[in-house]
């Protein structure tokens, strides 16, 4: 028996116990019984928690997480892309980089970040950069990036006014479509 099929085995017996059956015999433990308490009970539904992550993890009790730097660099098959999860409703361009990034392994792999989107939006001319009413620099869609489905939003939160740039589903479409000369520029820039 291997250490995580112990691990398992064990598992069974407290998840059995929390319960309130007997693992051996199968039968339900007496209301008097010690391990009918509910403060035991939710103590081996605890343990049996820990002992799933355990589980999880090979066997061991954690799994060392990487630093960004001990990762590798972000990198996507076509496969993936072909998963990726089209809104119908206008997205952010922090959404776009979330929805790409759940379609990677992030434990081991650098995420793609917003700005690495919108930095190639900026080069192809779809966005770009000026300044606003109180002197910061901000971006906003060209008239390209207006054809191509991108829209500037007015957004009030209680507290303040605020544009937010949203992607419409063909918009969504060409990022995806563009990945590789997205990565090429992400690449260039991190070499420079």
């Amino acid at each position: 028996m291997t250490e995580v099929e112990k691990i398992q085995y064990t598992k069974s017996f407290i998840d059995k116990l929390a319960q309130g059956i007997d693992p051996i015999s199968g039968r339900v433990i007496p209301e008097n019984e010690i391990i009918r308490q509910v403060r035991i009970s939710r103590c081996l539904h605890y343990v049996s928690e820990i002992l799933e992550q355990v589980i999880r993890n090979g066997g061991t009790s954690s799994k060392k997480k990487l630093s960004n730097r001990e990762k590798k660099p972000f990198f996507i098959t076509d496969q993936q892309l072909e998963k990726y999860p089209y809104s119908d409703i206008p997205v952010s361009v922090s959404e776009i980089a979330r929805n790409i990034n759940t379609l990677i392994d992030t434990e081991t792999m650098r995420s793609i970040s917003y700005k690495d989107i919108t930095a190639w939006l900026i080069q192809v001319g779809a966005l770009q950069e000026t300044e606003n009413k109180e002197g910061k620099r901000r971006k906003y869609p060209t008239a390209a990036g207006k054809d191509l489905g991108i829209t500037c939003q007015e957004r009030d939160n209680g507290f303040r006014t605020y544009q937010v740039i949203l992607y419409d589903k063909s918009a969504q479409q060409l990022i995806i479509d563009n990945m590789a000369l997205i990565l090429d520029l992400k690449q260039n820039a991190e070499t420079n």
